[in-house]
């Protein structure tokens, strides 16, 4: 484990050295290079970045979201040309259906969620499904950017708040209740969109109110 701890630590500090002298840049070089093919310590280097330098942190939010969206379009042509080949090997055929399923009913929610959450959730794959059930590439960006931005600020904030150990302590949290921590946003998704459908109901409902206490005038 001490081993395993070294080599992320010299890793950390090598990407570190490379993306320093690129300014806001190196965050979205290393989100774009991240979202296309290699698995690097992303939220390493956005804590990094937002801790040296606090005044910034939207900016580096941002830049982090938009090369996550921008990298991922590498995905959705392999997607596009003939992935599902390359989805259905590493899925089961269940675990395939329920993806589908998703992108049918709920195509934005079903990429967007993936995008919020940090590793091990398997990102890249329905990256991959909404390329293979044909999302529409506006609405596949968007869904990207926002829920980068949904993660990269929350990260964001808590580093600022607790310091950069908090990645490390939260990436173990994650890794180990994996699925109690899955349970638990996905309640308060629906929660959230509950509330701002009831939100909109109400809203809907004294615009009608309005609309027909100016006709009887």
């Amino acid at each position: 484990m001490n081993t395993i701890t070294h080599f992320l630590a010299r890793y950390t500090a090598f990407l570190w050295a490379i993306l320093q002298p690129l300014g806001i840049w190196g965050v979205f070089a290393i989100s774009a290079i991240d979202a296309a093919a290699m698995g690097l310590p992303m939220d390493v280097v956005i804590a990094t970045y937002v801790y040296q330098d606090r005044s910034r942190f939207l900016l580096y939010v941002i830049m982090g979201a938009a090369g996550s969206a921008i990298g991922s379009t590498v995905l959705y042509l392999i997607g596009y040309m003939g992935g599902e080949k390359v989805l259905r090997k590493r899925i089961s055929a269940e675990r395939f259906q329920k993806i589908h399923r998703a992108f049918e009913r709920h195509p934005f929610w079903a990429l967007m969620f993936p995008a919020m959450l940090p590793p091990p959730t398997p990102f890249k794959l329905f990256v991959l499904g909404a390329a293979v059930f044909e999302m529409n590439f506006g609405h596949f960006l968007l869904a990207i950017f926002a829920g980068r931005c949904v993660r990269f600020l929350a990260l964001s904030v808590l580093t600022i708040k607790f310091g950069p150990q908090f990645v490390s302590w939260s990436g173990r949290l994650f890794r180990q209740h994996f699925t109690e921590v899955l349970i638990v946003l996905a309640v308060g998704l629906v929660i959230w969109l509950l509330l701002l459908r009831r939100k909109r109901s109400r809203t809907a409902l004294v615009e009608v109110a309005g609309n027909t206490v100016e006709h009887q005038d």
